[in-house]
């Protein structure tokens, strides 16, 4: 499987919490696979009660977290996408409360956002592995922020792993 590295920086402060949560063993591949899987196993397992839980007035649902993975998989593989393809357009920002309340997550079955999760990971998977080793150090911007498809690629994992560790901390405490 492919080594693709961690960026070190050059990016927005933001960001930091993210990669740091990203291992440095340019295993980005195989940890993707393996977090989804542990999403899933995790999930599956919930109750409707579980799953439509809110610890805190305002705050999301699981399903609403797992739809968000799934929006924000979607918007940083095009962002990766565009900047990989050498587009220098700034890409725009985009609002996640919006795209929560508008996403209908806790009207679906957990089983269909789920799957849609992993077939977005699996399209991001081929994306990535098909990408030139060059590729990564390409820039961009979004939002007015500068980006390379590197941090893109790394930041689904780390932003993945905040939310799983979300998940275990606030909604699955005894």
């Amino acid at each position: 499987m492919k080594k693709i590295s961690k960026p070190l920086g050059g990016y927005a402060p933001f960001y930091q919490s993210y990669m740091d949560k990203v291992p440095d063993d340019g295993n980005l591949l195989q940890h993707l696979i393996n977090i989804e899987a542990e999403t899933e196993n995790l999930v599956s397992k919930l109750s409707d009660t579980q799953l439509h839980y809110r610890y805190s007035d305002g705050k999301w649902t699981i399903k609403d977290i797992l739809v968000h993975l799934a929006d924000c998989e979607r918007i940083f593989i095009y962002r990766a996408t565009r900047i990989a393809r050498g587009d220098k357009t700034d890409l725009p920002g985009f609002d996640e409360n919006l795209f929560a309340a508008n996403a209908n997550a806790n009207k679906r079955n957990i089983r269909d956002i789920l799957r849609e999760l992993k077939a977005f990971r699996a399209s991001s998977l081929i994306f990535i592995e098909s990408l030139e080793e060059d590729v990564f150090n390409r820039t961009g911007t979004a939002n007015g922020y500068p980006m390379s498809v590197g941090l893109l690629v790394n930041h689904i994992y780390g932003h993945h792993q905040h939310h799983l560790a979300i998940i275990k901390e606030k909604y699955l405490v005894a």
